[in-house]
């Protein structure tokens, strides 16, 4: 069964922040080739979810998960996305998809957040004064 991943942000109106969705998916087809991955934007841009549902399923998928790119399980991941989606898999009746949760609460966002600030995963050791 081929299977999708549509990975969904808000969209925005400057070209830059759209396009960084585009490297994401460059990155999962690196780590996950035997993936489809396909990118959407909620609003403001394109593609939108219903012209990335079905970039997915014209590459075969049989199978997609929708997967909010979004820190937070606010309106948007928690409600408005997972309907978007299922409008756009009622003209694919033969295709499963689901809808995840966003990035949310993980370990390795702090990993992120800490090799940004320039700071190590371990605290320097504090030297003892002589």
């Amino acid at each position: 069964m081929p299977t999708a991943l549509l990975i969904v942000d808000h969209g925005s109106k400057r070209e830059a922040a759209n396009k960084m969705l585009e490297e994401v998916a460059v990155i999962l087809r690196r780590q996950r080739p035997d993936l489809i991955v396909q990118i959407a934007h909620m609003e403001l841009a394109e593609p939108t979810i219903a012209q990335g549902f079905e970039a997915c399923v014209r590459e075969g998928a049989t199978e997609v998960i929708v997967h909010p790119y979004m820190l937070s399980p606010g309106r948007h991941a928690a409600q408005d996305i997972p309907v978007m989606a299922s409008e756009a898999a009622k003209t694919h009746p033969g295709v499963k998809w689901r809808c995840t949760k966003p990035l949310g609460l993980h370990d390795k966002l702090g990993e992120v957040i800490l090799e940004r600030a320039g700071l190590s995963l371990s605290p320097e050791p504090q030297s003892k004064p002589v």
